[in-house]
């Protein structure tokens, strides 16, 4: 079932869209201040998963490929045609598939700390079992440490704690369905279909994926390119906002 998926409406300087996806547990708070650099480009819109932010919660199991094709609808609405995206671990999974559902949508994608497989089937069902059971608040204080740098706590106080607000506030139920989204998830296989340039960014603490994760998804795409983050964990555009701007900017041409 495709999920239903709430998208900011587009600012910015630029003529071109940029949608940006988040991470499982976060909301657009995650891309708040990279967004800010980016919106002298352009136009920019985030996305909230289903039960997370903005988004409705969701009670029918959906794959990472169905919130794929939810995003796709959210922009359809918002009228636009072709479009740059950039998105962080099930947000740069759901990349990937859209990547593969419709690349003639995208001119040029960016998947930060994700992966072509994120995790284990057996981890993310134990997680799903788990949220249900004790709620997503439960998970804060374990994510805390899996999601930011040494150092990023402290440098990004607002951001960072209001994204673990995030992951307190946000619907169990729908939690629990991404994660066993994420259980099935697995696109190796198909990398080589994809035809869009892509830029694959790892944090180097990442602790969830990292560099090898990267690089697989740079070298299985037609057009692939892999780069570091530096003091980044796993949510590097609230961590390193500058680097992460930075690094997009390079890659989809500074706004045309």
């Amino acid at each position: 079932m495709i999920p239903r998926i709430a998208i900011q409406e587009p600012t910015g300087e630029g003529d071109e869209l940029l949608v940006l996806g988040p991470s499982l547990g976060t909301s657009t708070v995650l891309w708040e201040s990279t967004a800010a650099l980016l919106r002298q480009h352009y136009r920019v819109a985030a996305w909230d998963l289903p039960g997370h932010g903005a988004s409705p919660a969701a009670t029918d199991p959906f794959t990472v490929g169905e919130i794929a094709l939810g995003v796709l609808d959210a922009v359809d609405a918002l009228g636009a045609g072709t479009f740059l995206y950039a998105g962080v671990s099930l947000g740069g999974a759901a990349g990937l598939e859209l990547l593969l559902h419709a690349p003639e949508r995208v001119r040029s994608a960016a998947i930060l700390c994700s992966g072509a497989k994120i995790g284990t089937t057996e981890g993310w069902v134990e997680r799903a079992l788990h949220v249900r059971s004790q709620g997503t608040a439960s998970l804060v204080v374990p994510s805390a440490s899996r999601w930011f740098a040494p150092g990023s706590i402290e440098r990004h106080p607002d951001g960072t704690g209001r994204l673990l607000h995030s992951l307190r506030d946000a619907d169990d139920e729908s939690y629990a369905l991404c994660a066993e989204a994420l259980a099935i998830y697995d696109v190796r296989a198909l990398l080589g279909n994809i035809p869009v340039p892509v830029l694959a960014l790892w944090g180097e603490h990442d602790q969830v994926v990292g560099e090898r994760q990267s690089e697989e998804i740079a070298e299985g795409v037609q057009h692939g390119t892999s780069a570091p983050v530096r003091g980044a964990a796993h949510l590097a555009p609230v961590e390193q906002p500058e680097a992460v701007a930075s690094s997009l900017l390079a890659h989809f041409g500074g706004g045309r």
